[in-house]
């Protein structure tokens, strides 16, 4: 069976459809690209591990599943006009909350 990983982006009052491959690997250029960024904004996302980090022989190797975190990143700085370090932190919550949420529905089914 093939799974297919959607996202709906919305952007400028518009709704884009994007198919976002998790297996897919870019390299710097062209993951900034498809971040809409440059490549000194991905790597400032890499210096503050708003991205994970990665192996020394693969330190410019992103996956699918990076472009929807390095996306959040810019929506993150751009709404709050917040700093490299200010979005780390508030990355940080947000993963944290989410896991928080993960152990609270797995204890509810627990239960149930």
């Amino acid at each position: 069976m093939t799974t297919i990983h959607y996202s709906e982006i919305v952007c400028d009052n518009c709704l884009n459809g994007e198919i976002v491959d998790e297996r897919n690997s870019f390299d710097l250029v062209h993951f900034a690209q498809v971040c809409g960024q440059s490549p000194d904004w991905v790597l400032q996302l890499l210096e503050y591990d708003i991205l994970p980090a990665r192996p020394e022989d693969r330190i410019h190797q992103f996956f699918g599943e990076d472009v929807a975190r390095a996306r959040r990143a810019f929506r993150l700085q751009r709404d709050f006009e917040a700093s490299f370090s200010a979005v780390a932190m508030m990355m940080d919550l947000i993963d944290e909350v989410q896991q928080l949420r993960k152990q609270v529905r797995h204890i509810h089914f627990d239960r149930d």
